[in-house]
């Protein structure tokens, strides 16, 4: 397991868009818990269906809302599940909480959730940390950040 954390060469934190670039797209294979979030997007429909207590959608339902507008997550806990693994499945374990978490900040660190593969942090607008059991996709990033941190590194 493998993590980043991102806070230098962008003025603002935490835009979606460049980061699925940077993975190409491997969030559409997954499903995704988001929780904890604060965010003001312009589209009504986003707005109404993010101010609910967490969302639930497919990696293409995310792709999508993030294509038709590119807005500022200031807070938010992005959960990636295989598409197997049910919503029922994964709220048996309550709504993943960032703040407070030491996981993020311990080495070794671990990913909140025991169903999860990919767990992405909105930090106060200060920082992204991104972090997956798939080492792969967490190099992937690296090579297309240049600004990116070594999670274990950065905690040392």
């Amino acid at each position: 397991m493998k993590g980043l954390v991102i806070k230098n060469g962008e003025k603002y934190y935490t835009f979606l868009k460049k980061l699925f670039v940077s993975i190409n797209d491997i969030q559409t294979n997954y499903n995704w818990l988001i929780t904890g979030h604060e965010c003001y997007p312009q589209n009504d429909k986003y707005a109404k269906m993010l101010s609910a207590k967490y969302c639930w959608m497919t990696g293409d339902e995310l792709t999508k809302m993030i294509e038709d507008e590119d807005f500022q997550w200031i807070l938010g806990m992005f959960l990636a599940f295989p598409k197997d693994i049910s919503q029922q499945s994964v709220l048996k374990y309550g709504l993943p909480k960032a703040n407070g978490y030491e996981g993020i900040w311990k080495n070794p660190i671990t990913i909140l959730h025991p169903y999860a593969e990919i767990e992405i942090v909105a930090w106060d607008s200060s920082m992204t940390i991104f972090i997956s059991k798939k080492d792969e996709i967490v190099e992937l990033l690296q090579r297309n950040n240049t600004f990116a941190l070594d999670l274990q590194e950065y905690n040392q």
